[in-house]
This record gives structure tokens, C-alpha cells and sequence, in this order.
């Protein structure tokens, strides 16, 4: 009977031992993408299970300040498209600091400089076309003419947080500002969705032109479908597809863990086989993507957007009738 109840707490410890840790994940990555950053990331600390749930930017960070105002924040970590939102979460103080996160060879503009989120690749938004049907163009205005009136397709800021950032750097670009997008409204354009539905738009036809970030265009084109990408002379906005981890997480070392294994050379080499360009210095890019340093990249005061973003949104909402 002795040896019966020591083996039992012999294999209870051990089950103790090897118990899993469950974070919850929250991001806007297309869902094979966030499957595929899920099993990497289980497969490098098998003792962590990841319960995750995918939708656009704008529409998880509604989700997000639904559940803040709630007192009933579901998500640990976020891995979302831009670095507007998490500014936003971490004024409000929902957003925990990570000082030891593994940063060291990484260009300080691609993470917080308090350490609350930190980016994982680049991506550029440029114009995709279809080479059947449409001709390449030069500049972002090269696009406001009646022979592309209803042929351009346009993911919504309201719900893709690559759109957002996009909407942000083009209008705070002196020589392209808000004209371009009342001149996309005078000629019928409707933005909706993310970066998918456009990239479809292109590829099947349906429309001449799209604004698009560089991997669904490339990685498209790279599958065989009939599109390409240009990186405008005047300029691409871009984002870091930055991650958190939320200020209310039981599972702070776990998060930590997730934060760290995306700053990871395997991680950014993750990033490559996915179809991203990693920021991480000496990790190579896909074949045939653009390399940063040949772009002209359009910046922004991520504090001033984070200020004026709701005036924003709502000048957008206006100009589009949405």
C-alpha cells in the first residue's frame, strides 16, 4: 500500500511537472499563416499550448477594448499588422513592458522604445496589377485616371491594420496627401475588406489595379497567378507586424517565450518561408521581394497617429461614404 501511494505522487509530480501552459493568442495573420507561427512556436517550447484567434486589426482591437471595458481581457499576447493600435493599448496602460526582450541586433525603429511591442517582419503597401489586362505605373497618382475608374481594388482601414498605417503615411506625405483618396472616391472606388479580397480582385481579373502589401502580390505571382508588384518612386508605407504582450496576462513567462521565439533567428526564418521580409540583419528575404533599402519608405509620428487616428477614420469614413 506504501509503495502503491508513493508511485501515485511520483507520477502526479511528474504530470504536475509537465503540466502545458494555455496562452491565448490574438492576431490578424492570414489563418495558415497563424497555424503555421502556432506549430513553430509549439514545436520550440512543446509545454506551451496556443489557443488563437484570427480577424482583421481594427476589428480584433474592438474586440479587444470591448473586453477591456468589460474587466474580462481574454487575449495574452497580440501579434497584430500595426504599430497605431498597440500605441494606443499602451497609453491606456494595457500593454506590459518587456525590457529583457532579445532586441540587441535589431534597428531600434522596429520596436517600442519602452518596450511594450516589438516588430516581427516588414511589409511594404504598394500597387499590385494584373500584367494581362493592366500596364505598370510609376507613381500613386499615376493611378487617377478614367480608364481605372471601378478597377481598383482597396482594403479598408477600417478593418485592416496595414490599410490603416497606409491611410496614415500617404496623407502625411506632402506631395500625395488626402487628394489621392478623394481622387480613388471620384472615380466609384470602394474600399472593404483586408488585403485577401484585393489580392483575389487582381489576380482573377476583376480589377485592373490594387493597393496591396508586397507579400500577397508576390507570393501570388510566385504561385502562377497573373500579378505583380511596384513599389511607387514616391513612396510605400510599411509595417512591422509588431507583438505585445497584454498588461493582464496570467502567463507572463509563456508570453515572453512567444515574444522571444519570433525575435529568434528560427523565427525570422520562419518570417522568410512564409513569404515576409524579416528585419532581423543577415536573414534573407524570399526570392524575388524588394529589398528595403531600394524603397523609399514613408514614416509617420506613431504618437500623433495614435492622437488623431479617430479624426482620421472618421475623414475617411466621409470621403468614402462609409
Amino acid at each position: 500500500m506504501r509503495f502503491l501511494s508513493l508511485s501515485l505522487a511520483a507520477t502526479l509530480l511528474c504530470g504536475a511537472a509537465h503540466a502545458e501552459t494555455t496562452l491565448t493568442l490574438y492576431t490578424s495573420q492570414p489563418p495558415e499563416q497563424a497555424q503555421s507561427t502556432v506549430d513553430a512556436f509549439q514545436a520550440a517550447y512543446p509545454d506551451i499550448k496556443v489557443e488563437w484567434t484570427r480577424n482583421g486589426t481594427s476589428a480584433l482591437m474592438n474586440v479587444i477594448r470591448a473586453e477591456i471595458e468589460a474587466g474580462q481581457v481574454q487575449a495574452d499576447v497580440l501579434l497584430v499588422a500595426d504599430d497605431i493600435n498597440l500605441g494606443e493599448l499602451k497609453a491606456g496602460g494595457h500593454l506590459m513592458a518587456y525590457p529583457d526582450a532579445p532586441v540587441e541586433n535589431y534597428d531600434p525603429a522596429t520596436y517600442d522604445a519602452d518596450m511594450t511591442y516589438f516588430g516581427t517582419k516588414a511589409l511594404t503597401t504598394g500597387i499590385a496589377y494584373n500584367p494581362d489586362i493592366a500596364e505598370p505605373v510609376e507613381r500613386w497618382a499615376d493611378l487617377l485616371t478614367e480608364e481605372n475608374r471601378g478597377q481598383i481594388a482597396m482594403p479598408s482601414p477600417l478593418y485592416s491594420g496595414a490599410a490603416l498605417i497606409h491611410l496614415h503615411a500617404l496623407t502625411n506625405a506632402p506631395d500625395i496627401g488626402w487628394a489621392f483618396f478623394e481622387g480613388l472616391n471620384d472615380l466609384d472606388i470602394v474600399p472593404e475588406g483586408g488585403n485577401g479580397p484585393a489580392t483575389k480582385a487582381v489576380a482573377s481579373g476583376m480589377a485592373k489595379y490594387a493597393i496591396l502589401v508586397d507579400a500577397n502580390a508576390l507570393n501570388a505571382k510566385a504561385d502562377g497567378s497573373p500579378i505583380d508588384f511596384i513599389a511607387p518612386s514616391d513612396g510605400v508605407s510599411f509595417i512591422t507586424e509588431p507583438v505585445a504582450i497584454m498588461s493582464t496576462t496570467d502567463n507572463a513567462d509563456a508570453a515572453k517565450q512567444f515574444v522571444d521565439f519570433l525575435l529568434s533567428e528560427d523565427g525570422q526564418k520562419l518570417v522568410t518561408e512564409q513569404g515576409y521580409l524579416p528585419i532581423m540583419p543577415g536573414i534573407e528575404g524570399p526570392e524575388g521581394f524588394p529589398k528595403l533599402s531600394d524603397m523609399k519608405l514613408l514614416g509617420y509620428d506613431v504618437q500623433e497617429a495614435v492622437k488623431n487616428d479617430a479624426e482620421m477614420r472618421e475623414k475617411f469614413s466621409e470621403t468614402f461614404g462609409q
